[in-house]
C-alpha cells in the first residue's frame, strides 16, 4: 500500500507547486536565470521522466550575444534519472515549440551550452546535455564561433503537409569570413546523435563565397554530420577554395562542376561516382577523406577523358584562359593577382603568384590522376599524361610523372618540400624519345624527315613561386638529337644566303641531312649559360654562345652560321637574339654587314658586277666532332651546376 501510495503520489502530485523552487535552484547552479513562465508536469518514470514546460526562458553567460540560450512557447524534455547521481545530463528526446535559440562557442573552449562553470567561475564550462533527437516547430536559431569564422542564422518553418520533410529552414550568415545564404528542408525529428533509429531526410542548397552545394539525402546523427548518404552536386570557381571551406587542400583550378555520391562514416568522408568539369576538362573517379590521424588524409584515383591544357595554368600559379573560365555555366573566375599584374602591362612570363604551402602542412594525400588524351596543347604535342600525387608531412612529391609527347614521353619527378620556407623545390625529368617532326609542326609541314630528341631537366633551389624558385634555381637542362634531314631552304633563309634562297624558288628546295644538334645549359642561381649550343647539318654548322636569365627573364644569344658550300649573295653574319621572354628581339649583328656594304660600294665603284664579290661565300665551315659535342652536352661543367642536378636526380629513386 505504501508503494501504491507513493506511485499516485507521483501521478497526481501537484508538480506546478515546484515551480518557483526549480527557478531559483537551476539559476543558482548555472550561475544564470532560468524560468518555467507558466506551468510545469512531470510524469515519472523508474529511468525516464517527461517533463512538459508551459513557456521557458533560460539566459545564456553573460558574455554571450544572445540573452537567451533557449526560450519557447512550450518545451517536452525526456530527461533520463539515473545519469543525474554521475552528475550527467541524458536527454533522448527534447521537444520545442517555436523556440529561440542562441548558441556561441568561443576560442578558449567556453560554451552557452555547457551548464557548468569555468575555472575561473565563469558559466559556460563543465557538463554539456546529452541530446538524442530533437523536434522544433517553427523559430529560429543563432550561432556563433567567431574562432571558427561561423556566424549564422537560422529560421525554421513547420508545414505538416509536406510529407517525410516537413521542417524548411533557412539560414543567412558568413562562415570563414565569405557571405553564407542557404535554404532546404528536412524531417521533423532531426537525430543530434545516433540514437538507433532510421536516418532523417534532408536537403539542402548552399552558397558560400563563389561555391554552390546541392545535397539530397539522409543522415544519421547532426552534431557530428554522421551516418550521410547524399547525392550532391557542388560547383565553384575554384577549388581551391574548399580548403578555407572544409579543411581539405585541392589545388587551384579552373572554374569546376561535379556530382556524385557523398558518404561518411565515422572519421571518413568518401566521394563516389564523381563526374564533372574542370574547366574545359573532364572529370571522374572516387575520393575519400579520412579525418581520424594526426593530420587528416586524402586518397583516391580521378581521371579525364580529354584534358585541356588551359586548365593546367592555376596549377603553378597562372590565371585561368578566357575559354577555361567561362567553360562551367553561372561560375566566373576570380581576378588575380596575376591576372592585375598582367593587364598593368607587365610582360613577365613565369607565373610569379604565390604559392599555397600552408595547404601543404594541413593534410596529407596520395592521389593518383591521368589523361586518355590532352588538346589544346598548341605548340607542343602532348598526348597522355599520369601522375601520382603523394603529400606527406608537408612534403608535396608528383612521382612518377609520366607524359606523352610527340611519340615519346617525358618522365620524372617532381619534390615540393613545403615544410620549410621558402620550400626546397627539386625537379628532375627525363625527355626520351621525342619525334622532331611531330614536336615541331613547321618542319613537318615542309615533308622533312628528322630525328628524336633526348635531354633531361633537373633542377633544385627554394622559391615561394614558380618565378622566384626559377630565378635561384641551380642544375642542368640539356636536349640532344642525332641524324635527320631538314629543309635546305630554311637553312639558307636562316643563314642569310640569298644565292642559295633564289636557286632553291627556281628549281625548288631539298632536304639536307641533319648531323646532330645540342642545347645544353648549365645553370646557376637562375642564369642559365650555354656549355654546347649548335646544329650541324651537311650544309652549315651554327654554334651559338650565351645565356638566359631565369630572374630577369631575358635572353643574350649570338648564333654564328658557318657554311660548307661556296655561294653568292651571302650576307652570312652572326644572328642575334636579345630581350624579354616575352619580347624577345632577334637582329644581326651589324659589324660583318657594314664591312661587306663597305667592300661591295668601293668594289662597286670601280665595275658594278665587283661590288658581288663582296657577297661572295667561300664555305669555311667545318663538320662539327657530334660524338664529342653530345658527349659534352650530357655533362654539367660548373661544380655548381652538376651538384644542384644530383641533388634534384634523387627526388627520383
Amino acid at each position: 500500500m505504501l508503494i501504491v501510495a507513493l506511485v499516485l503520489l507521483a501521478i497526481f502530485f501537484p508538480w506546478d507547486m515546484l515551480r518557483g523552487p526549480i527557478n531559483r535552484y537551476v539559476s543558482e547552479q548555472t550561475g544564470r536565470r532560468f524560468e518555467i513562465t507558466r506551468r510545469l508536469d512531470v510524469k515519472p518514470g523508474f529511468r525516464t521522466a517527461s517533463i512538459t514546460l508551459d513557456g521557458i526562458e533560460f539566459a545564456n553567460p553573460s558574455w554571450a550575444r544572445e540573452p537567451l540560450l533557449v526560450g519557447a512557447e512550450r518545451a517536452e524534455i525526456d530527461l533520463r534519472l539515473w545519469p543525474l547521481l554521475r552528475k550527467e545530463v541524458v536527454i533522448p528526446r527534447l521537444v520545442f515549440n517555436k523556440p529561440r535559440i542562441g548558441l556561441q562557442m568561443e576560442e578558449d573552449g567556453r560554451k552557452t551550452w555547457a551548464l557548468g562553470k569555468t575555472d575561473k567561475g565563469e558559466s559556460g564550462g563543465g557538463t554539456t546535455p546529452k541530446i538524442g533527437l530533437l523536434q522544433v516547430d517553427g523559430g529560429h536559431l543563432d550561432f556563433l564561433a567567431e574562432h571558427q569564422g561561423v556566424d549564422v542564422r537560422v529560421d525554421f518553418a513547420f508545414d505538416p503537409q509536406k510529407g517525410d520533410m516537413p521542417l524548411s529552414y533557412n539560414m543567412k550568415g558568413s562562415y570563414q569570413r565569405q557571405a553564407l545564404s542557404a535554404d532546404g528542408s528536412t524531417g521533423n525529428v532531426l537525430l543530434l546523435t545516433q540514437a538507433g533509429l532510421p536516418p532523417f531526410p534532408f536537403e539542402i542548397h548552399a552558397n558560400a563565397g563563389a561555391t554552390r552545394l546541392d545535397a539530397v539525402g539522409t543522415m544519421a546523427a547532426l552534431t557530428e554530420l554522421d551516418g550521410v548518404d547524399a547525392k550532391v552536386k557542388l560547383r565553384g570557381r575554384n577549388l581551391g577554395d574548399l580548403y578555407r571551406l572544409i579543411g581539405v587542400a585541392l589545388p587551384d583550378t579552373s572554374p569546376y562542376r561535379v556530382e556524385g555520391r557523398l558518404l561518411k562514416n565515422g572519421k571518413t568522408w568518401e566521394a563516389k561516382e564523381l563526374a564533372g568539369k574542370l574547366g574545359l576538362s573532364d572529370i571522374g573517379g572516387e575520393l575519400a577523406f579520412a579525418q581520424g590521424a594526426e593530420r587528416p588524409k586524402l586518397t583516391g584515383s580521378l581521371a579525364s577523358k580529354v584534358m585541356d591544357m588551359d586548365d593546367l595554368g592555376p596549377l603553378i600559379g597562372l590565371p585561368p584562359t578566357e575559354r577555361s573560365a567561362k567553360a562551367v555555366e553561372g561560375v566566373q573566375a576570380q581576378t588575380t593577382l596575376e591576372q592585375s599584374r598582367r593587364s598593368r602591362g607587365d610582360v613577365r612570363v613565369l607565373p610569379t603568384a604565390p604559392l599555397d604551402f600552408e595547404r601543404l602542412r594541413a593534410m596529407d594525400a596520395d592521389v593518383r590522376y591521368s589523361a586518355q588524351s590532352i588538346r589544346n596543347v598548341r605548340e607542343i604535342p602532348l598526348q597522355r599524361g599520369s601522375v601520382q600525387v603523394v603529400l606527406d608531412n608537408g612534403v608535396l612529391e608528383l612521382k612518377p610523372l609520366d607524359l606523352g609527347v610527340a611519340g615519346g614521353s617525358i618522365q620524372g619527378a617532381v619534390r615540393i618540400d613545403g615544410s620549410k620556407q621558402p620550400a626546397d623545390i627539386r625537379m628532375a625529368v627525363d625527355i626520351r624519345a621525342l619525334q622532331l617532326n611531330q614536336l615541331i609542326p613547321k618542319i613537318e609541314s615542309t615533308k622533312s624527315s628528322l630525328g628524336r630528341l633526348d635531354g633531361r631537366i633537373n633542377l633544385a633551389g627554394q622559391g615561394t613561386s614558380v618565378a622566384n624558385w626559377l630565378g635561384a634555381a641551380s642544375g642542368d637542362v640539356a636536349a640532344m638529337t642525332g641524324r635527320g634531314q631538314f629543309s635546305n631552304l630554311l637553312l639558307e633563309v636562316a643563314g642569310l644566303d640569298g644565292g642559295e634562297v633564289l636557286e632553291f624558288l627556281l628549281r625548288g628546295d631539298k632536304n639536307v641531312r641533319m648531323r646532330c644538334a645540342a642545347l645544353a645549359f648549365d645553370v646557376n642561381k637562375g642564369v642559365m649559360t650555354g656549355r654546347t649550343l649548335l646544329f650541324d647539318t651537311d650544309d652549315t654548322l651554327f654554334t651559338a654562345t650565351g645565356q638566359a636569365s631565369l630572374k630577369d627573364e631575358t635572353l643574350d644569344f649570338v648564333i654564328r652560321p658557318q657554311p660548307k658550300d661556296k655561294s653568292i649573295l651571302s650576307l652570312r653574319t652572326p644572328l642575334l637574339v636579345r630581350g624579354h621572354f616575352g619580347d624577345p628581339k632577334p637582329g644581326v649583328e651589324a659589324g660583318p654587314l657594314i664591312a661587306r656594304g663597305a667592300a661591295a660600294l668601293a668594289l662597286g665603284a670601280i665595275n658594278p658586277l665587283l661590288a658581288l664579290a663582296a657577297t661572295v661565300e667561300t664555305g669555311p665551315g667545318q663538320d662539327a666532332d657530334c660524338a664529342g659535342a653530345l658527349a659534352e652536352a650530357r655533362t654539367p661543367q660548373s661544380p655548381a651546376a652538376a651538384q644542384a642536378a644530383q641533388r634534384a636526380q634523387a627526388v627520383k629513386r
